[in-house]
């Protein structure tokens, strides 16, 4: 079976070989592992975490509190951002509280997570207050771009709001919806990361992280930073196939 490689992919693959070029080059020039091992120890110490026995469980939970934050910020960002959308008065009431959470820095918010919550439950929480408004923001976007002629002709034709809301704005507003829940996904990815590593949970890639920084395992460090942006990547990537989907069943 022949393999083809397009021009895009070659300079993808450039680019990592040229990072790591440099990463090595850094490596040599610091002669300490403590201070940057080199890339070829950093992927067997990668190599090693994926398999140990409880690399499942760390990375599954890690996982599962990503997932538990998204769900929740995506049924809250879709509900809350179509009523905004319809309503301006709403959208007007809910506009600074948006603004308010999007402004406040992630690790005061994780500090008084840790006041408020156990160690297991501040990622999510972390991780519904990055994605959310990203979500929310994008929705009530696309809601404003919909002819508001096709709004009139529907209730002409005296269609109810659940029909003109899955029938017209929900189809609508699918592009939105799924560029703000790639965007919330790569924000709160590292939002869940850096709760774990300030809250300290007794599985998680953050509180690997910070077990290998607090004995100077440097590569494990980098390796474990690694593995979390490759999860990052997948997710990410599942979301962008499901838009590429979502076009070709549109067309």
């Amino acid at each position: 079976m022949k393999i083809s490689i397009s021009k895009k992919q070659t300079i993808k693959l450039l680019s990592v070989v040229t990072m790591l070029l440099l990463w090595k080059v850094a490596a040599l020039y610091f002669k300490s592992g403590l201070i940057l091992p080199h890339p070829e120890d950093a992927i067997l110490s990668g190599l090693k975490i994926v398999t140990a026995a409880d690399f499942i469980k760390v990375a599954g939970v890690t996982i599962l509190r990503g997932l538990i934050g998204f769900i929740i910020s995506f049924i809250l960002g879709v509900g809350i951002g179509i009523l905004a959308g319809i309503y301006p008065n709403f959208n007007a009431f809910i506009t600074p509280m948006l603004v308010t959470i999007r402004s406040v820095p992630v690790i005061s918010l994780i500090l008084l997570a840790l006041i408020w919550f156990n160690s297991g439950t501040v990622p999510v929480f972390i991780a519904l207050l990055t994605m959310f408004p990203f979500i929310c923001t994008n929705v009530t976007e696309g809601v404003k771009s919909v002819d508001p002629n096709l709004v009139v002709m529907a209730k002409l034709y005296r269609a109810g709001w659940k029909k003109i809301i899955c029938g017209l704005y929900i189809p609508a507003i699918s592009p939105f919806i799924i560029s703000g829940a790639s965007s919330a996904m790569g924000i709160g990815w590292r939002a869940i990361i850096i709760g774990e590593v300030l809250s300290q949970p007794q599985f998680g890639i953050g509180t690997k992280m910070q077990t290998a920084q607090i004995f100077l395992n440097v590569d494990a460090l980098i390796a474990w930073t690694l593995i979390a942006v490759l999860l990052s990547f997948g997710f990410e990537k599942i979301i962008r196939m499901a838009e590429d989907h979502f076009i070709k069943w549109r067309s």
